[in-house]
């Protein structure tokens, strides 16, 4: 029976690198897979999944106004696909998630999405938090905080280093940009936001 998967994490934890073995596992079984990323993540290629260890794969592009259900329906014209996988999750919309829910429940295709749980001053993004109330099985991927404790928090940062409190929830970027902390840590450079 096919399921909502969400895996989420901070920064730089290998969700993409995770995403695409998975994808390559189906691939190797010579089942078909069918790949999403967030249109505006443009820090590799539009339409690409990139992981930091040099992983790549091609991938349909989402925004806003998409809606995922059709996406997929449209593709299983042409192609039998055994799972679904969405990076960069955060940034699906409510809606999609449900879309998504759509697929495994209407299509009986699972969908394994991975994403962010949380922006740089601890909300919640849209899709994750309708990801974290629906989802059939929700799974933590860890990375570390400079203290060796988990990091389940993140900081965003100028170009100088400095610590960045307030601006948009969405701003692109990568260990340029963002920091994973843990909530210790986190809160004492977010104290004077607090």
């Amino acid at each position: 029976m096919a399921k909502l998967y969400f895996s989420y994490s901070t920064m730089n934890a290998g969700k993409s690198t995770v995403l695409l073995q998975a994808s390559h596992n189906y691939g190797e079984r010579g089942m078909k897979t069918m790949l999403f990323t967030a249109e505006l993540d443009n820090r590799s290629k539009v339409g690409n999944i990139s992981s930091r260890i040099g992983l790549s794969e091609k991938a349909s592009t989402f925004n806003n106004d998409d809606n995922l259900f059709s996406s997929v329906e449209k593709r299983l014209k042409k192609d039998k696909i055994s799972c679904v996988f969405v990076d960069e999750a955060q940034f699906l919309t409510d809606k999609q998630v449900w879309e998504l829910s759509d697929v495994v429940e209407i299509l009986n295709i699972p969908v394994m999405c991975f994403g962010l749980r949380t922006d740089f001053q601890g909300k919640l993004f849209e899709g994750s938090s309708t990801l974290l109330a629906i989802a059939d099985e929700l799974k933590e991927i860890k990375t570390i905080c400079h203290c060796g404790k988990k990091a389940n928090m993140v900081v965003r940062v100028d170009s100088n280093g400095k610590v960045l409190r307030e601006g948009a929830q969405i701003e692109i970027g990568g260990n340029e940009k963002y920091i994973s902390l843990c909530r210790k840590h986190w809160k004492n450079e977010m104290k004077n936001n607090r």
